[in-house]
């Protein structure tokens, strides 16, 4: 495909619901669903332990709209996948390249995801809080249905669930302003600690994540806009083996 990689505009502003884009192509994967490429979008894309947002993509002077399902990052190309409603001509000419999108992410879903992704990130300063600051997170799941965060080494675990639960709703009552920020590598080291993670390039621009004054970390996820706004977490069970730690949480209503 003969296009240059998606601007991600959430990763700009990571509460922006809508925005426009021009249509790159309209195309059918080897899995028989269609999709939209286009030369900038606002929807976050599966990837990185945070769910696609949804929505839909409306053409503009039109009353057709493409209903997104999911969304895919594949060589910073993001496909669009779903279905046309309200249609009645061919897709091919609704969705020629030149024309304008207006795009509309589900807010609720976006919402979620993005306290599900910092209460993920806020328990890595918890488990730093409780004198585990040695075990280096790795996998995060932040998905509604299980979400964790998989930690490298093992654990005693006769007090540490409730003292991760009381530790993490004492710091979303007080609360802190979240950010997040293309940097140059050796700030973005700076912000994280003094280093960053073996699989950040040298010499590349990072997009770091900082919850309140407490060390960022790369990510390329959404988030809220402060700490309180996660509302609170429930640690609901940790498990261990193979020399991992998973911790199992969820975020309250």
């Amino acid at each position: 495909m003969d296009v240059g990689p998606t601007k991600l505009d959430y990763y700009e502003d990571m509460f922006k619901l809508q925005s426009e884009a021009t249509i790159l192509s309209y195309v059918k994967g080897d899995d028989g669903r269609h999709a939209l490429v286009l030369d900038r979008t606002v929807f976050h894309p599966q990837g990185g332990g945070q769910p696609a947002d949804l929505g839909f993509i409306a053409i503009a002077d039109s009353d057709f709209k493409f209903v997104v399902q999911d969304v895919r990052s594949k060589d910073g190309i993001l496909f669009h996948y779903g279905f046309i409603k309200n249609s009645t001509e061919e897709a091919d000419s609704m969705f020629e390249k030149g024309k304008e999108g207006l795009l509309y992410v589900d807010e609720s879903r976006r919402k979620l995801n993005s306290r599900l992704h910092s209460a993920g990130h806020l328990l890595d300063v918890c488990m730093k809080n409780v004198g585990l600051g040695h075990l280096e997170p790795g996998k995060g799941y932040h998905f509604p249905d299980g979400p964790f965060v998989e930690y490298k080494g093992t654990v005693p675990q006769t007090e540490l669930q409730k003292e991760l639960e009381l530790d993490i709703n004492k710091l979303i009552s007080r609360g802190g302003k979240v950010c997040a920020a293309v940097l140059p590598y050796e700030e973005a080291a700076e912000m994280c600690g003094g280093c960053l993670p073996d699989y950040i390039p040298k010499g590349s621009t990072p997009r770091i994540l900082r919850l309140g004054d407490y060390p960022g970390c790369p990510c390329g996820g959404t988030h809220v806009s402060d700490i309180s706004d996660i509302i609170s977490v429930t640690v609901s069970q940790i498990r261990t083996k193979k020399g991992l730690t998973k911790v199992f949480y969820n975020v309250g209503s």
